[in-house]
Protein backbone atom coordinates (compact mmCIF):
# COMPACT_ATOMS: atom_id res chain seq x y z
CA UNK A 1 0.00 0.00 0.00
CA UNK A 2 1.20 3.49 -0.81
CA UNK A 3 -0.01 7.07 -0.60
CA UNK A 4 1.60 10.48 -0.72
CA UNK A 5 1.92 10.32 3.07
CA UNK A 6 3.12 6.76 3.68
CA UNK A 7 4.14 3.43 2.20
CA UNK A 8 3.46 0.00 3.66
CA UNK A 9 5.83 -2.88 2.93
CA UNK A 10 4.69 -6.46 3.53
CA UNK A 11 1.14 -5.67 4.63
CA UNK A 12 0.20 -9.38 4.52
CA UNK A 13 3.09 -10.58 6.69
CA UNK A 14 1.84 -12.47 9.73
CA UNK A 15 4.56 -11.90 12.34
CA UNK A 16 3.86 -10.16 15.64
CA UNK A 17 6.11 -7.19 14.98
CA UNK A 18 5.08 -3.97 13.27
CA UNK A 19 8.09 -1.89 12.19
CA UNK A 20 7.71 1.85 11.74
CA UNK A 21 10.06 4.44 10.27
CA UNK A 22 8.87 7.95 11.11
CA UNK A 23 11.78 9.76 9.48
CA UNK A 24 12.32 7.58 6.41
CA UNK A 25 12.87 10.20 3.72
CA UNK A 26 13.87 13.81 3.05
CA UNK A 27 11.14 14.25 0.40
CA UNK A 28 9.26 17.56 0.29
CA UNK A 29 5.86 17.32 -1.47
CA UNK A 30 5.44 19.69 -4.39
CA UNK A 31 2.49 21.44 -2.74
CA UNK A 32 4.68 22.48 0.21
CA UNK A 33 6.43 25.69 -0.86
CA UNK A 34 6.77 24.25 -4.42
CA UNK A 35 8.73 21.29 -3.04
CA UNK A 36 11.53 23.41 -1.59
CA UNK A 37 12.06 24.33 2.07
CA UNK A 38 14.74 26.86 1.12
CA UNK A 39 17.67 24.71 2.26
CA UNK A 40 20.79 23.74 0.36
CA UNK A 41 21.01 20.14 -0.84
CA UNK A 42 23.72 19.42 1.75
CA UNK A 43 21.35 20.39 4.55
CA UNK A 44 18.53 18.27 3.10
CA UNK A 45 20.94 15.32 3.16
CA UNK A 46 21.68 15.86 6.87
CA UNK A 47 19.98 14.28 9.84
CA UNK A 48 17.84 17.37 10.27
CA UNK A 49 15.71 16.36 7.26
CA UNK A 50 15.41 12.59 7.87
CA UNK A 51 17.10 9.63 9.55
CA UNK A 52 19.80 8.37 7.15
CA UNK A 53 20.02 4.58 7.01
CA UNK A 54 16.96 3.95 9.16
CA UNK A 55 14.62 2.95 6.33
CA UNK A 56 16.95 0.32 4.89
CA UNK A 57 17.54 -1.19 8.33
CA UNK A 58 13.81 -1.20 8.92
CA UNK A 59 13.14 -2.94 5.61
CA UNK A 60 15.66 -5.70 6.34
CA UNK A 61 14.32 -6.01 9.88
CA UNK A 62 10.69 -6.31 8.81
CA UNK A 63 11.56 -9.12 6.42
CA UNK A 64 13.61 -10.93 9.06
CA UNK A 65 10.77 -10.67 11.60
CA UNK A 66 8.02 -11.36 9.02
CA UNK A 67 6.23 -8.17 10.00
CA UNK A 68 4.93 -5.19 8.02
CA UNK A 69 6.74 -1.87 7.82
CA UNK A 70 5.08 1.55 7.67
CA UNK A 71 7.28 4.40 6.47
CA UNK A 72 6.64 8.10 6.09
CA UNK A 73 6.88 9.65 2.63
CA UNK A 74 7.78 13.18 3.73
CA UNK A 75 10.63 14.96 5.45
CA UNK A 76 10.47 15.51 9.19
CA UNK A 77 11.06 19.21 8.37
CA UNK A 78 7.73 19.38 6.54
CA UNK A 79 5.99 18.00 9.61
CA UNK A 80 7.37 15.60 12.22
CA UNK A 81 5.19 12.50 12.66
CA UNK A 82 7.06 11.62 15.84
CA UNK A 83 5.54 14.58 17.66
CA UNK A 84 2.10 15.22 19.08
CA UNK A 85 -0.19 17.50 17.07
CA UNK A 86 0.07 20.17 19.77
CA UNK A 87 3.86 19.90 20.14
CA UNK A 88 5.62 23.23 19.40
CA UNK A 89 8.32 21.33 17.46
CA UNK A 90 5.80 19.69 15.11
CA UNK A 91 7.05 22.02 12.36
CA UNK A 92 10.63 22.97 13.06
CA UNK A 93 11.89 26.48 12.32
CA UNK A 94 15.43 25.90 13.62
CA UNK A 95 17.20 22.57 13.94
CA UNK A 96 20.81 21.86 14.93
CA UNK A 97 21.86 25.40 14.06
CA UNK A 98 20.06 25.53 10.70
CA UNK A 99 17.12 27.86 10.05
CA UNK A 100 14.35 26.30 7.92
CA UNK A 101 13.35 29.24 5.68
CA UNK A 102 10.03 27.85 4.41
CA UNK A 103 8.88 27.14 7.97
CA UNK A 104 9.65 30.53 9.49
CA UNK A 105 6.23 31.98 8.75
CA UNK A 106 4.01 28.90 8.48
CA UNK A 107 0.46 29.93 9.37
CA UNK A 108 -2.32 27.85 10.92
CA UNK A 109 -3.90 27.08 7.55
CA UNK A 110 -0.65 25.69 6.17
CA UNK A 111 -0.04 23.72 9.35
CA UNK A 112 -3.55 22.25 9.21
CA UNK A 113 -3.01 21.19 5.59
CA UNK A 114 0.23 19.37 6.42
CA UNK A 115 -1.49 17.62 9.32
CA UNK A 116 -4.48 16.58 7.19
CA UNK A 117 -2.55 15.46 4.10
CA UNK A 118 0.53 13.89 5.68
CA UNK A 119 0.55 13.49 9.46
CA UNK A 120 -2.86 11.95 10.03
CA UNK A 121 -2.83 9.53 7.07
CA UNK A 122 0.55 8.21 8.19
CA UNK A 123 -0.72 7.54 11.69
CA UNK A 124 -3.93 6.03 10.35
CA UNK A 125 -1.83 3.51 8.38
CA UNK A 126 0.02 2.51 11.56
CA UNK A 127 -3.21 2.22 13.54
CA UNK A 128 -4.72 -0.06 10.88
CA UNK A 129 -1.86 -2.56 11.16
CA UNK A 130 -1.15 -2.27 14.88
CA UNK A 131 -3.85 -4.46 16.49
CA UNK A 132 -2.47 -7.75 17.87
CA UNK A 133 1.09 -6.58 17.22
CA UNK A 134 3.99 -5.08 19.11
CA UNK A 135 5.75 -2.06 17.66
CA UNK A 136 9.40 -1.35 16.96
CA UNK A 137 10.16 2.14 15.65
CA UNK A 138 13.50 2.44 13.83
CA UNK A 139 15.38 5.74 13.94
CA UNK A 140 18.97 6.90 13.54
CA UNK A 141 20.94 9.65 15.26
CA UNK A 142 23.83 11.85 14.21
CA UNK A 143 27.19 10.99 15.83
CA UNK A 144 27.58 14.63 16.94
CA UNK A 145 25.39 17.70 17.07
CA UNK A 146 27.06 20.98 16.19
CA UNK A 147 29.04 22.30 19.13
CA UNK A 148 28.26 19.24 21.26
CA UNK A 149 30.42 16.30 22.41
CA UNK A 150 30.57 13.13 20.29
CA UNK A 151 27.93 10.56 21.12
CA UNK A 152 29.45 7.24 22.20
CA UNK A 153 26.44 4.96 21.86
CA UNK A 154 26.29 2.54 18.95
CA UNK A 155 22.62 1.82 19.46
CA UNK A 156 20.01 3.13 21.88
CA UNK A 157 16.71 1.89 23.21
CA UNK A 158 14.04 4.50 23.92
CA UNK A 159 10.92 3.80 25.93
CA UNK A 160 8.40 5.36 28.25
CA UNK A 161 9.23 4.61 31.90
CA UNK A 162 5.60 3.52 32.39
CA UNK A 163 6.08 0.60 30.01
CA UNK A 164 9.46 -1.12 29.98
CA UNK A 165 8.11 -4.55 28.98
CA UNK A 166 10.16 -4.68 25.78
CA UNK A 167 12.85 -2.13 26.57
CA UNK A 168 14.46 -3.90 29.52
CA UNK A 169 14.88 -7.34 27.87
CA UNK A 170 16.02 -5.66 24.64
CA UNK A 171 18.66 -3.66 26.50
CA UNK A 172 19.89 -6.89 28.08
CA UNK A 173 20.04 -8.68 24.73
CA UNK A 174 21.96 -5.85 23.05
CA UNK A 175 24.43 -5.45 25.91
CA UNK A 176 25.08 -9.19 25.76
CA UNK A 177 26.43 -8.52 22.26
CA UNK A 178 29.11 -6.26 23.75
CA UNK A 179 27.60 -3.08 22.32
CA UNK A 180 27.67 0.41 23.79
CA UNK A 181 23.94 0.83 24.37
CA UNK A 182 22.04 3.94 25.45
CA UNK A 183 18.96 3.72 27.64
CA UNK A 184 16.81 6.74 26.70
CA UNK A 185 19.97 8.32 25.31
CA UNK A 186 20.67 10.49 23.37
CA UNK A 187 16.95 11.33 23.48
CA UNK A 188 14.11 10.86 25.91
CA UNK A 189 11.70 8.06 25.05
CA UNK A 190 8.56 9.54 26.53
CA UNK A 191 7.31 12.65 24.72
CA UNK A 192 3.56 13.11 25.12
CA UNK A 193 1.77 12.46 21.85
CA UNK A 194 4.75 10.98 20.00
CA UNK A 195 4.36 7.87 17.85
CA UNK A 196 4.92 5.29 20.57
CA UNK A 197 2.82 7.19 23.08
CA UNK A 198 -0.01 7.31 20.55
CA UNK A 199 0.15 3.76 19.20
CA UNK A 200 1.83 2.02 22.12
CA UNK A 201 1.28 3.39 25.60
CA UNK A 202 -2.20 4.83 25.03
CA UNK A 203 -3.34 1.47 23.62
CA UNK A 204 -1.51 -0.63 26.23
CA UNK A 205 0.43 -2.07 23.32
CA UNK A 206 4.09 -3.07 23.96
CA UNK A 207 6.44 -0.87 21.97
CA UNK A 208 10.05 0.18 21.77
CA UNK A 209 12.13 2.64 19.74
CA UNK A 210 15.61 1.78 18.44
CA UNK A 211 18.12 4.50 17.57
CA UNK A 212 21.21 3.58 15.52
CA UNK A 213 24.23 5.84 15.12
CA UNK A 214 24.29 7.03 11.54
CA UNK A 215 27.97 6.49 10.82
CA UNK A 216 27.49 2.79 11.66
CA UNK A 217 24.70 2.28 9.11
CA UNK A 218 26.07 4.36 6.24
CA UNK A 219 26.40 1.52 3.70
CA UNK A 220 23.99 -1.16 2.42
CA UNK A 221 26.23 -3.85 3.91
CA UNK A 222 26.19 -2.20 7.33
CA UNK A 223 22.43 -1.71 7.21
CA UNK A 224 21.89 -5.39 6.45
CA UNK A 225 24.38 -6.41 9.14
CA UNK A 226 22.68 -4.33 11.84
CA UNK A 227 19.26 -5.68 10.92
CA UNK A 228 20.65 -9.21 11.18
CA UNK A 229 21.98 -8.36 14.65
CA UNK A 230 18.79 -6.67 15.83
CA UNK A 231 16.28 -9.27 14.65
CA UNK A 232 17.28 -12.07 17.08
CA UNK A 233 17.65 -9.54 19.90
CA UNK A 234 14.09 -8.32 19.32
CA UNK A 235 12.84 -11.92 19.09
CA UNK A 236 14.58 -12.74 22.39
CA UNK A 237 13.25 -9.60 24.03
CA UNK A 238 9.69 -10.37 23.00
CA UNK A 239 10.00 -13.92 24.30
CA UNK A 240 11.50 -12.78 27.62
CA UNK A 241 8.93 -10.03 28.05
CA UNK A 242 6.11 -12.54 28.26
CA UNK A 243 3.73 -10.31 26.30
Amino acid sequence: MESSAYQVHGATRRGRWLITCDHATNHVPCWVNSGDLGLEADDMDRHIAYDPGALAVGQHLSRALDGPLVQSQFSRLVIDPNRGEDDPTLIMKLYDGTVIPANRHVDQTQKAERIARLYRPYHAAIAELAPDRVICAVHSFTPQLRGRPPRPWQVAVLSDPRDRRLADPLLAALRAQGLCVGDNEPYSGHLRGDSLDRHGLQQNRPSVLIELRQDLIATPQAQKRWAALLAPCLTEALHNSGV
